[in-house]
């Protein structure tokens, strides 16, 4: 037994197991990330990518910057000397009644004091109109600064301004509930806002073309047949003016008469700056074509004219009034609308027909 040799022992040390010789060199590069986002284009899920033309696309409107005004704060002045001035005569006015009869000072009083609950009624109508108008701009600018973060957070809280403002739109019922079964299974915070988009502003943005297309149709046909042209322009503004009121609802909006006036005027100062006004034979020409044109009838071409402004207004109210930016989705342009409001001449020829 002890003529066997005695087993050395040794420690466990760790060892180096060298892969295989290739015939090229891996290259070992530093982890990155990657934008691997797709921008929806032609897709079924899309309601304006149907239809293509050739016209310049409609500038993004914007709403205009609030500055300090004198005329503003001449208009505010005045309007207190008109309160203190309208508050001396009702004043004086029930000292009156009173010295004739008390009932009478009485009801003076309670006339009073209805009107001016009915004035504070109207004003925080007013008031709360504005701020939803306010609360749409900030949730804009929300979601451009959630898309340049990588984090699920500031998306998340986009998703639950979004969600609390179109909450009473039924058409964003399926887009809600499936926004709540993957709440938590996306992590990158710009895909997220893209989601959002998908489900929450598709189907409105289809119905925003709907009244678009409609408010069209109607002032074209109206203008073309009207034998006034004062009939036509008193038409347009009622039209243009229910399309922006229209749309604002749709959004989440729901402006009163003072946050109606506010989008009218922006939307004017966006057509005036990019020149969408004047527009004439010009237009006419390019969308219809040179001999196709020159045979209609200059009642017909004011319709068609006019058609394509309203779209325009439309266009332009539902940049102002869409509580996020088109990213995801396509942003609708004139050409959406030139199909429809002159049905084949738009159309292109098929290798077939020429």
């Amino acid at each position: 037994m002890s003529d066997i040799p005695k087993i050395p022992q040794r420690k466990p040390a760790a060892f180096t197991v060298e892969s295989e010789p290739s015939a090229s060199k891996t290259v070992r590069r530093a982890p990155s990330s990657f934008d691997d986002r797709i921008v929806m284009t032609e897709n079924a899920d899309d309601p304006f990518a149907a239809t293509t033309s050739t016209l310049p696309d409609v500038p993004l409107a914007t709403p205009r910057r609030r500055r300090f005004s004198f005329a503003k704060l001449a208009f505010g002045a005045l309007g207190i000397l008109l309160s203190l001035a309208v508050g001396l005569w009702v004043d004086s006015l029930v000292r009156d009644l009173f010295s004739r009869a008390d009932w009478l000072g009485y009801l003076a009083i309670a006339a009073a004091a209805i009107g001016i609950l009915a004035f504070l009624a109207v004003i925080a109508r007013e008031a709360a109109g504005l701020m939803r108008l306010n609360a749409v701009q900030a949730l804009k600018q929300e979601v451009v600064d959630a898309g340049l973060s990588p984090g699920p957070k500031p998306a998340r809280q986009v998703m639950a301004h979004l969600t609390h403002l179109l909450a009473t739109k039924p058409q964003t019922a399926r887009g809600r509930l499936r926004l709540k079964e993957t709440e938590t299974d996306i992590i990158d915070g710009p895909h997220l806002i893209d989601l959002i988009e998908r489900e929450l502003l598709t189907p409105l943005d289809r119905e925003a073309r709907f009244l678009i297309l409609n408010a069209s149709k109607r002032v074209s046909i109206v203008t073309a047949v009207s034998p006034r042209a004062l009939v036509d322009l008193g038409y347009v503004i009622y039209e243009s003016a229910r399309l922006i009121r229209s749309m604002a609802d749709l959004y989440g909006g729901r402006p009163g008469t003072l946050g109606l006036f506010r989008l009218v005027r922006d939307v004017i100062a966006h057509l005036a700056v990019t020149g969408s006004i004047a527009v004439g034979d010009g237009l006419v020409q390019q969308v219809l074509g040179h001999g196709l044109a020159s045979k209609l009838s200059a009642r017909l071409g004011e319709g068609v004219i006019n058609g394509l402004m309203t779209a325009r207004i439309g266009i332009a109210a539902m940049d102002l009034c869409r509580p996020m930016p088109f990213q995801a989705l396509k942003r609708p342009g004139i050409g959406d609308f030139i199909g429809d409001l002159t049905p084949g001449a738009s159309r292109q020829r098929t290798p077939d027909e020429s």
